[in-house]
């Protein structure tokens, strides 16, 4: 179930926010557990079952951790066995295929016959439920939170349907006492409706509309071959893969603190940062923390010299890269940010803090949106075309360009580069401090006006047919 459909908004969310709040507070995450369930069942009722075992298994390893926390060797047993559950279902599911095609190619230049490829589906957002699920594992053992006895509860911490399936990763460290108790408020409920229609509204009207733009030059040979379509496409994409993104985690955030939810936050203008580890520190805050913590750190992080800084950046974003699907493009992109990150921390970086600013973000967009294209590509062979396609320097037949965007997609486009800036929220601050000078009235202004582009936004999702949601594939 998609947040911007129609039977999301107008069924599931409306039945489901007036059973919550007219429960007592005993009933509340056992309404929003069962609700969970019945979201994510959308997908097909086998999806549910393997999530159900996982949260079976985990809650039953944290019990048994907690249980031999003074027996090292066993409580290590358990958590090595857990840890083979969880990472052997992610690769079954999402890498087990991708394994086999690369045997394959290796047994073809050996004249071999070929292992069969298995029909195996991807279950929605198995990416961000594991690593949900890991890090309470791996906090339990380690003595950084107390195990979660209420299964329901342990249940509802995996499956909280407003980040379930596309993020932001919650850690269970840092939302362990909302799930005892957590306060409503009027200010929480308004501030969350804003959220989301904030997040709807980008997601919609931003992500959809540069979207369009992108997948139509990038599935046209024709188009993607003229240097200045294939520049507009890759910077469509970029527009639309944020938007997508920080739009859900928007949507997300204000869900979760309609229920009483503190999510942290996801983004932070990205695309304003002046270098890749700046980049890093704003985009997908939450995956970026989780490797941190999780990867980088117990690796050595930066404190065993300079070799091994280098090696433990490479190792996590080639995690990275390999977390966001089975495919060397993505490997790619994830190395290739690494190998800029490497040579942020020797010479590079220390030129790049004396260039001016302007230089600075020039560079780090640049970056970014050739990075974009492995991801986006379909094939490295693809990716390398592409790249190869926007320097080449072809500007002949730019007329076709007009086939590709009206008035209508270049107004959104130039909306969705805008969003990507603090601007609006400083011409805010203005308005509010220069000109209405009165918080109450702008704040009712604000709301008005957001109000209004919200609906818009829902006119434009009963209308259009493209609505598709970037990460729910990971």
């Amino acid at each position: 179930m998609l947040f911007t459909t129609p039977v999301f908004l107008f069924i599931f969310l409306p039945i489901t926010l007036i059973i919550y709040f007219i429960s007592k507070d005993k009933y509340k995450n056992v309404i929003l557990f069962i609700a969970s369930m019945v979201f994510y069942s959308w997908g097909g009722l086998k999806y549910l079952i393997l999530v159900t075992i996982l949260i079976i298994v985990n809650y039953v390893s944290g019990l048994l951790i907690e249980k031999y926390k003074d027996k090292k060797k066993k409580k290590k047993i358990i958590f090595i066995s857990t840890l083979l559950i969880d990472l052997g279902v992610l690769f079954f599911f999402k890498y087990f295929n991708f394994a086999i095609e690369n045997v394959n190619k290796v047994l073809n230049l050996m004249s071999l016959e070929n292992i069969s490829i298995m029909k195996i589906a991807l279950p929605i957002g198995i990416s961000f439920f594991t690593f949900q699920i890991l890090s309470y594992v791996i906090d339990v053992y380690n003595g950084k939170v107390q195990i979660q006895k209420n299964i329901i509860n342990f249940g509802l911490y995996i499956m909280l349907f407003p980040q379930l399936i596309a993020g932001p990763i919650v850690r269970y460290i840092d939302i362990e006492k909302q799930m005892a108790e957590r306060k409503i408020t009027k200010d929480k409920v308004y501030q969350g409706i804003e959220r989301f229609m904030i997040g709807f509204s980008k997601k919609i009207l931003l992500s959809n509309m540069t979207g369009y733009i992108a997948d139509t030059i990038f599935n046209n040979a024709n188009y993607n071959s003229n240097s200045l379509c294939a520049w507009i496409g890759i910077i469509c994409y970029a527009l639309q893969i944020y938007h997508d993104f920080s739009g859900y985690s928007d949507m997300a955030i204000g869900l979760g603190k309609i229920f009483g939810f503190d999510f942290l936050e996801n983004f932070n203008y990205p695309y304003i940062s002046k270098s890749i580890k700046e980049f890093w520190r704003r985009w997908h805050i939450s995956l970026s923390t989780w490797f941190k913590d999780y990867v980088y750190i117990p690796l050595g992080g930066n404190r065993k010299g300079k070799f091994k800084t280098y090696r433990n950046l490479l190792i996590v974003f080639f995690i990275t890269g390999f977390w966001h699907g089975a495919s060397w493009n993505f490997i790619v992109w994830g190395l290739f940010y690494g190998f800029f990150l490497v040579l942020e921390r020797g010479f590079f970086g220390k030129v790049l803090e004396k260039v001016p600013s302007i230089i600075q973000r020039i560079y780090t967009l640049f970056i970014v949106l050739i990075a974009w294209v492995f991801f986006r590509a379909e094939g490295l062979t693809n990716a390398l075309i592409y790249i190869k396609n926007m320097f080449s320097f072809n500007f002949t037949n730019n007329n076709m360009i007009l086939k590709i965007i009206d008035a209508e997609h270049l107004f959104f486009i130039i909306i969705a580069i805008i969003c990507c800036t603090p601007i609006i929220c400083k011409v805010e601050k203005f308005i509010n401090s220069k000109i209405i000078k009165n918080d109450v009235l702008f704040e009712s202004i604000s709301f008005i006006s957001l109000l209004l582009i919200f609906n818009i936004a829902i006119l434009y999702m009963t209308g259009l047919s493209y609505n598709p949601f970037i990460y729910f594939r990971f």
